[in-house]
Formats: structure tokens, sequence, C-alpha cells
């Protein structure tokens, strides 16, 4: 049966709030998305890690960056800068921290790490 949905994410059905981070996810029929957005100056290690009690994000993520910029740095020393309009995905062992003033706001879709981003 075809069918349409729709949700908006001004009205989530969870919102998590750690450290310069803003969460916000809402449930589709067959699917999670979050909406992330985080504060000049935020860092993971800073922000996150106290909460989620790893040495690194062990998350998988795959979203686009709507607003603003940031750098990812893997375990292994690999990085890769990320600007509005850009796609990513990003395997788990990394950091990451916001570049410059502005707010960087990026929706996730891989439905677990828009349900468990920034949980203990």
């Amino acid at each position: 049966m075809a069918g349409a949905t729709s949700r908006n994410l001004d009205a989530p059905d969870e919102t998590r709030t750690p450290d310069k981070t803003l969460v916000q996810s809402v449930q589709l029929d067959g699917a999670k998305v979050g909406r992330i957005t985080l504060q000049p100056g935020w860092k993971w290690s800073e922000c996150i890690k106290p909460i989620v009690g790893t040495d690194s994000c062990q998350v998988h993520h795959l979203g686009v960056i709507l607003s603003g910029a940031m750098r990812v740095e893997h375990n292994d020393g690999s990085a890769i800068d990320l600007a509005s309009g850009e796609v990513y995905e990003i395997q788990p062992g990394h950091d990451a921290w916001v570049v410059g003033d502005d707010v960087v706001v990026g929706l996730e879709f891989d439905p677990t790490t828009a349900a468990t981003y920034a949980k203990p």
C-alpha cells in the first residue's frame, strides 16, 4: 500500500542536551532521523565523552551538514573537514570539533545514531 509520512524536527520525539549539544530525533514508520546542533567550542572529547565513557566516538555516522564547519579526526590520525552541504559517512573511532564561530547543524540518517547519540 502506498503512503507517505512526515514529521517536523521542531516537534521531536526525543531531545538530548549535553554540553554545547542539542540532539532532536523523530521516528517515521521505517526510519529514525536526528538533527544535531553543535555550538562553537563543541568538541566530542569534551562534551560527549564524559557521558558515553569511551576514549573516542564509537558511533557510525551517516548524514549531511546543513550549516557550519567541523573537523573529524580518526584514531589512526586520518582527518576530514566537513562544511555546509557535504554528505558524510564517518566510521567509529574518532574525535570531532566545531571549526570557527558558526553553529554546526547536521542531519543524521543512521537510525542507531539518531536514537542513541549522546546517551550514556
